[in-house]
């Protein structure tokens, strides 16, 4: 082979090995930061659930006995669960944790666990199962408060009006009992109805339309269903100082406040509680700290503003100029709308130029593009330099090029046609 051509191999090697990179970085992250875990587990092991925590000590969970594993339809016995890669210590439990493995180290890949017994456990990184690894779908949490005659508690979840389930048959999804008396399963973002039944379906709630929330739902011994998406079990919230100034035409102004998405008021009917004049030139109410979202109104709730979010748990400054504008901040804003100077002697702001916008950026990195381009170059540029130092070395030798043919009218200078 000749120097140029062993010079354009390697340099077409070299460009087809940084095609390639940005693929096999794309490729690693796939997994977008979380692995599977499957679990065959003996046969007197009912609703399995996965414990998992990293070297750190942070764990993936919120509670033990940890998340449900879900059953693969296709390859009966083996249940599975996703974890983030970075939780790389395991134990697999089951039957009201009343049985687990020991801790288990795992590498940051997708696992195959198989249980002989609590004492015997085997890790693969090979896939066990047959067909495709499920999808990871986002989940929420569902807690539900039974009563203490309702046995294997379950979930039934699935999308109106559509009809599409989340489980493959009823009565659903097991729902792990909890240290607390909640019992609690996910369910994939996309539902948006539910049933939490027991004793194998023989009783059950009513339907209940939900939004893809964390939720708590305490069921009462007819089956009728309360639900909140405050946790109840969590230390109450201290009540809030809300301070608003209001427009000087909005008489008796009131405050509405409640808990989105929830609905829950904080008062019993509207136009809500009236603010209180503290003399200080603010208008001042307390409310209970878990409210998120307000309205200012005025003139027996005729005019009011929009619905105005707010953190929960933090004193906020509401200034209201008008029904379409009100400002929110957390703590006492230096200028309000009465001693902010008058809108015509403000200077114009000055117009902030648009940020460039970012196109989105395809699978293969710039840089390696721009290096791809070199190469290309690099290798043409050597080509030629090959060819014209191969053809002044023939000059060099005395080989003399023919030279051009002359035109047939120059033949013609002296004379006519031929």
């Amino acid at each position: 082979m000749s120097r140029t051509k062993r010079i354009f191999t390697c340099l077409l090697s070299v460009m087809f090995l940084l095609m390639m990179a940005p693929a096999i970085a794309f490729a690693e992250g796939a997994s977008d930061g979380r692995i599977i875990v499957y679990a065959q587990v003996p046969d007197d092991w009912s609703n399995p659930c996965l414990w998992a925590w990293s070297d750190d000590g942070t764990n993936a969970f919120d509670a033990w006995p940890g998340e449900a594993m879900e059953a693969d339809a296709n390859n009966e016995g083996w249940y599975y669960c996703w974890i983030p890669e970075s939780a790389t210590n395991i134990i697999i439990n089951a039957n009201d944790s009343t049985v687990q493995t020991t801790d288990q180290k795992i590498e940051a890949q997708n696992t195959w666990v198989t249980i002989t017994d609590a004492e015997n456990v085997a890790i693969n990184y090979e896939q066990q199962t047959s067909g495709d690894i499920p999808e990871y779908v986002e989940t929420f949490k569902i807690h539900a408060q039974v009563p203490e005659s309702w046995q294997d508690v379950r979930l039934w979840a699935w999308l109106d009006p559509d009809g599409t389930n989340a489980s493959e048959a009823w009565p659903g999804k097991a729902m792990t009992a909890g240290e607390d008396g909640w019992y609690t399963a996910t369910a994939p973002v996309w539902v948006n109805r539910i049933i939490v039944n027991g004793n194998d379906g023989e009783v059950q709630t009513e339907d209940l339309s939900i939004d893809p929330a964390e939720v708590w739902v305490t069921v009462s011994e007819d089956g009728t269903a309360e639900f909140t998406y405050n946790d109840p079990n969590a230390p109450g919230a201290e009540d809030i100082t809300v301070r608003v100034k209001a427009p000087a035409d909005w008489s008796e102004p009131n405050l509405w406040a409640w808990s989105a998405p929830d609905g829950t008021n904080a008062f019993s009917a509207w136009p809500g509680e009236p603010l209180e004049d503290t003399g200080d030139g603010w208008l001042t109410l307390s409310v209970p700290g878990w409210i998120n979202s307000i309205i200012v109104n005025g003139n027996e709730g005729s005019v009011q503003t929009s619905d105005l979010s707010v953190e929960t748990g933090k004193d906020v400054w509401i200034v209201v100029t008008d029904a379409e504008n009100a400002t929110v901040s957390y703590e006492e804003p230096a200028e309000t709308a009465e001693t902010a100077p008058a809108a015509e002697e403000a200077e114009p702001e000055a117009t902030a130029e648009p940020a460039p916008v970012q196109e989105e950026q395809s699978g293969i990195p710039v840089a390696a593009i721009i290096v791809v381009v070199i190469v290309v170059v690099v290798a043409a540029g050597a080509v030629i330099y090959m060819k014209k130092k191969k053809k002044k070395t023939l000059r060099g030798a005395g080989i003399k090029t023919p030279a051009p043919l002359l035109l047939k009218n120059q033949h013609l200078q002296k004379g006519g046609y031929p």
